[in-house]
């Protein structure tokens, strides 16, 4: 299509006076301007102007379809915007972008501070936990929030997990007449009256933070005790080998640290979990929740090999419990060549099953024993885990 019937436009807080020619025509040419009510104020649609639904959804612009159609959106509309939800129900000719700079270029424009160099998040739709895997002393960190009470909540946030002497940029409204820019510490914050949109810039200082490395502390998980402790997670992430985006099945999740393992591991990685205990569900959503990791982690309660059926194929299983011959059998005949396998099994009949597993499929079996040092007496002797047998193979 030579002549795109949707135009999406990125709007700066200059309004009309920020668009470029290109965006200006598509505006004037429009028969209906979507866009939320304080876009739509600043462009003056008047009565071609229609705000979004609440809850949002881009049903009503895709219903206009053959009329001439112009969508608002702050900044660039492709980063944390409405472009690309648009643009995945659309063919490529129907739709045209005028992005305008983002709010994260300006914040960076404003601080002097190297975008490449800056984390970069919308936090105005999602849980301040998302930082929690980015935070590390000096970090950079630029984020869009949901309104004027946020950025004291994200303070006290960021002070509850050891980032208190943080120094916090709080911009109201940049790029517009009405722009206004002020610092505080998070531990100190005492800043009033902020009008949205806002954007908060984090220069983190603290200690702490989530290690990269795989296998985290025991104790940071929401457990009944049901939990791979941390040498073999550890060991059992090595042998997952997480990679970007790929999909986990996580058979027999109990607290679901495999899965936030996995997710922490690549960008964009998600874990399917599947446990047959319905008590074991609310350490699981916790610990998703915990790290941040709600939209990346989804749980299925039941019980495998019958589950899953008609799950979407993953790139990965990890069998951390209940395996068992038809399991095996089943993810054989399901699983697509290439899907990795890894299994872990502490009873003899678990570990009879995979020593089988690995004749009739090879791959790889190793047996880890841990050994910790604990009191003996008024002394001190080792005291020896249950060995785990891992199989793990490439279908």
């Amino acid at each position: 299509m030579s002549d795109p019937w949707l135009s999406i436009i990125g709007l700066g807080e200059n309004g009309l006076a920020g668009l470029t020619d290109a965006s200006r025509t598509a505006l004037d040419q429009a028969e209906i301007v979507f866009g939320g009510p304080r876009h739509l104020e600043l462009v003056g649609a008047a009565d071609k102007g229609q705000p979004w639904p609440v809850p949002f959804s881009i049903d009503l612009v895709l219903a206009a379809r053959g009329k001439k159609v112009a969508v608002l959106a702050s900044g660039d509309p492709f980063w944390h915007g409405a472009g690309g939800s648009l643009s995945a129900h659309l063919e490529p000719g129907e739709w045209i972008s005028h992005p305008a700079p983002s709010t994260f270029a300006l914040a960076a424009n404003h601080l002097a501070w190297k975008l490449e160099d800056s984390l970069c998040l919308g936090l105005h739709a999602a849980p301040f936990e998302r930082l929690l895997p980015l935070l590390a002393a000096k970090t950079q960190v630029i984020c869009t929030l949901r309104d004027g009470a946020a950025p004291a909540e994200l303070a006290s946030w960021l002070t509850q997990q050891g980032f208190g002497a943080s120094q916090l940029a709080v911009m109201e409204r940049l790029g517009g007449p009405h722009q206004r820019v002020r610092s505080a510490q998070a531990d100190g914050f005492d800043l009033h009256d902020i009008q949205a949109p806002v954007a908060l810039a984090i220069a983190a200082v603290g200690r702490g933070g989530l290690p990269r490395a795989s296998g985290l502390a025991d104790d940071m998980f929401h457990s009944d005790g049901q939990i791979t402790k941390r040498p073999i997670r550890a060991l059992t992430l090595s042998a997952l080998a997480p990679r970007p985006g790929q999909l986990l099945w996580d058979i027999g999740g109990g607290s679901g640290s495999i899965s936030v393992e996995w997710c922490l591991a690549a960008p964009g990685a998600r874990a399917l979990i599947f446990e047959q205990r319905t008590q074991r569900s609310a350490n699981i959503n916790l610990n998703a929740a915990k790290f941040g990791l709600t939209h990346r982690m989804s749980l299925v309660i039941g019980q495998a090999p019958e589950v899953l059926e008609a799950q979407q194929l993953p790139d990965t299983v990890f069998i951390g419990g209940g395996a068992s011959q038809a399991l095996l059998d089943q993810l054989w005949q399901i699983l697509p060549s290439g899907t990795r396998v890894v299994a872990n099994g502490v009873t003899l009949e678990t570990e009879t099953l995979l020593m089988n597993a690995h004749g009739q499929h090879g791959g790889e079996l190793m047996k880890a024993e841990i050994s910790e040092v604990s009191p003996l007496g008024s002394m001190r002797g080792w005291d020896r885990s249950r060995p785990v047998l891992q199989w793990s193979v490439t279908r």
